[in-house]
């Protein structure tokens, strides 16, 4: 059975960042597809792969992440203040799924739509 998990940027915003890495990896662990509102700061998406390449065994085979977000063209100006300002209360625009590397076999993104290709679960070891 496939798992998705919703993650709404509200439940990692007041985290610090390795409190935020060690939450989405456990999760990831137990074989769940978290789909998290907003974006990772690059220094944590830095961090929960480097910690990520620590923790593989020969049960955990790594993860799979990818970011989307449409980047808007001719933005008007209170459009851009607005960003601004959600962008300094710490909002990151944007989906990221991360998932095992047991379960997904790639993410394919591009601005207006995400691919997840998943494994054959017959093929999966656990």
């Amino acid at each position: 059975m496939l798992t998705l998990q919703y993650i709404p940027h509200t439940e990692l915003q007041n985290m610090e960042s390795e409190d935020k890495i060690r939450k989405l990896l456990n999760l990831v662990k137990s074989d769940r597809i978290l789909l998290v509102e907003g974006r990772l700061k690059p220094s944590e998406e830095t961090a929960l792969i480097e910690r990520t390449m620590e923790m593989i065994d020969k049960k955990f085979k790594g993860i799979e992440i990818g970011t989307i977000y449409a980047e808007k063209k001719n933005i008007q100006p209170y459009e851009l203040l607005k960003k601004q300002f959600l962008q300094f209360l710490g909002y990151r625009e944007g989906i990221t799924i991360i998932g095992p590397a047991s379960i997904v076999k790639e993410i394919k993104r591009d601005p207006n739509k995400i691919e997840l290709l998943t494994r054959d679960s017959k093929r999966r070891k656990k």
